[in-house]
């Protein structure tokens, strides 16, 4: 079995210039003073930690293993005085939005000294003169309280990433030196491509993301921020739809999550909830009718239990559907809706069989996009905001801060955004989720077609083992 570590991966950090500010953070350069350490450019981390008997890149020390690590270093590229900070939002909301918009501020104004930071308003299209959305002076004073809200402080909006030039434009007009961009996949590519620009002007900024999915589908990150939260709220969804279920005769609750092309909300939400009995999720297909599709199965759950609580991943079943063929403003396609499909034909394939069911369906997408975050999210937050700041004044760009085996790191923009990660069908974290739910392997008449089509859908994505 081949070790990820032989791909062709370069994790190596771009740096504007050499480092001879000495930062305003007094930490220690020595252990056991009770202080903390600055962190070093040459302190690393592994990304292939699993050791296979065949594998001769276990321990490779050169730049495709080693991930950089994040932090405080002693000296720094910008000059505190200097820096003209920027900050935005950008794509759909996500729990930890204001976290990370806080973190960014405290740290940059108390534990830097910067006093000139400003938020974009409504993403990407708030750089554009146009729109005419301005900006909002951000201090400690009025980010203080925003992480006990939803939503994003600064709003956000989808699109306005292709119009680089002008965005650059306006990052040259305002004289900014250190922008920090929060966002998906799609936005984080939109960053890069501004990031590229910047070089290609000759200009000294800082481009740096925090990485922003709820589907969490940012390959080499271990979670992105606002997972937690949205499975935790998703659980609660799903317990409300199982004692509906459950008190009426043959009772079914529906569930629908956020998951486009990825389903680790859904398949965390089934072994979060134990009240899940099928989780359909798009990395694992399956047939409706037929003696072994999903709706047989649903059946003979009914007959033995009476009441079944299914969840099932946006972009699950899709072949099943009509495609819409249609781009949302972010570049992403435009899904049909799985959620009110199944509902329709489960009440339908009933009805024909005269078999009494009651049906409940909820999408409680929004609800959970918009939440406020857990501690874990909450404390995930800051760390990351802070961290971004860290990489920022040293001079760094191109880059993500993210959490990885645990650690934070140091990532370029052009690594994470190369795959989407999925759920490894063959994983260990699917298999748990069978065992959650008692939902059969696959729900399929024809091996063949199933191959096919899993080969097709994995074949660009890195598949997740948790």
């Amino acid at each position: 079995m081949a070790d990820t570590a032989s791909e062709d991966f370069d994790f190596s950090i771009e740096q504007l210039g050499p480092c001879k500010v000495p930062s305003p953070i007094e930490l220690s350069r020595v252990h056991g003073d009770f202080r903390a350490n600055y962190v070093t450019d040459d302190s690393y981390i592994r990304n292939s930690i699993n050791v296979y008997n065949d594998s001769e890149t276990s321990d490779d020390l050169t730049k495709r293993n080693l991930l950089q690590k994040a932090g405080p270093r002693e000296f720094i590229y910008f000059d505190p005085v200097h820096v003209n900070a920027a900050i935005c939002t950008c794509g759909g909301l996500c729990p930890g939005l204001n976290d990370v918009i806080r973190a960014i501020v405290r740290c940059l104004y108390i534990r830097y000294g910067v006093r000139r930071i400003n938020g974009f308003k409504f993403g990407f299209k708030g750089f554009l003169p146009d729109y005419a959305y301005g900006t909002i002076a951000l201090t400690p004073d009025n980010v203080d309280d925003i992480h006990k809200i939803g939503g994003s402080f600064l709003g956000t909006s989808r699109g306005g990433g292709n119009r680089v030039v002008d965005i650059v434009d306006s990052v040259e007009r305002l004289n900014i030196n250190q922008l920090y961009i929060i966002g998906g996949d799609g936005t984080q590519r939109g960053a890069l491509d501004i990031a590229n620009e910047i070089e290609k002007r000759g200009l000294k900024v800082g481009v740096i993301g925090i990485p922003k999915t709820v589907d969490n589908d940012l390959e080499f990150i271990d979670r992105s921020f606002g997972f937690e939260t949205a499975v935790q709220n998703a659980k609660e969804a799903v317990a409300s739809i199982h004692m509906e279920a459950h008190s009426q005769i043959n009772g079914i609750g529906l569930v629908k999550l956020m998951g486009r092309e990825s389903g680790f909300i859904a398949t965390a939400t089934a072994l979060a909830s134990h009240e899940t009995n099928f989780c359909l999720i798009p990395e694992v297909p399956f047939d409706l009718d037929g003696p072994n599709g999903f709706l047989a199965t649903l059946e003979n759950r009914l007959a033995g239990h009476q009441h079944a609580v299914i969840v099932v991943a946006e972009g699950a079943g899709q072949e099943l559907l009509n495609a819409t063929n249609q781009m949302d403003a972010s570049g992403n396609k435009k899904l049909a809706d799985i959620g009110t499909f199944l509902r329709d034909k489960i009440i339908e394939y009933f009805a024909n069989r005269n078999i009494h069911i009651n049906l409940k369906y909820i999408d409680p997408g929004y609800q959970v996009r918009a939440a406020v975050t857990n501690a874990s999210d909450s404390i995930y937050c800051e760390r990351l905001g802070n961290n971004a700041v860290h990489a920022a004044m040293a001079g760094k760009t191109k880059m993500v801060v993210g959490l990885v085996h645990d650690k934070y790191v140091n990532l370029p923009i052009s690594m994470v955004t190369q795959k989407r990660n999925m759920v490894d069908p063959e994983g260990a974290l699917w298999r748990d989720a069978l065992d959650a739910t008692g939902q059969p392997i696959l729900m399929v008449n024809n091996m063949a077609s199933v191959q096919e089509r899993m080969i097709k859908q994995m074949g660009g994505a890195a598949k997740k083992d948790n």
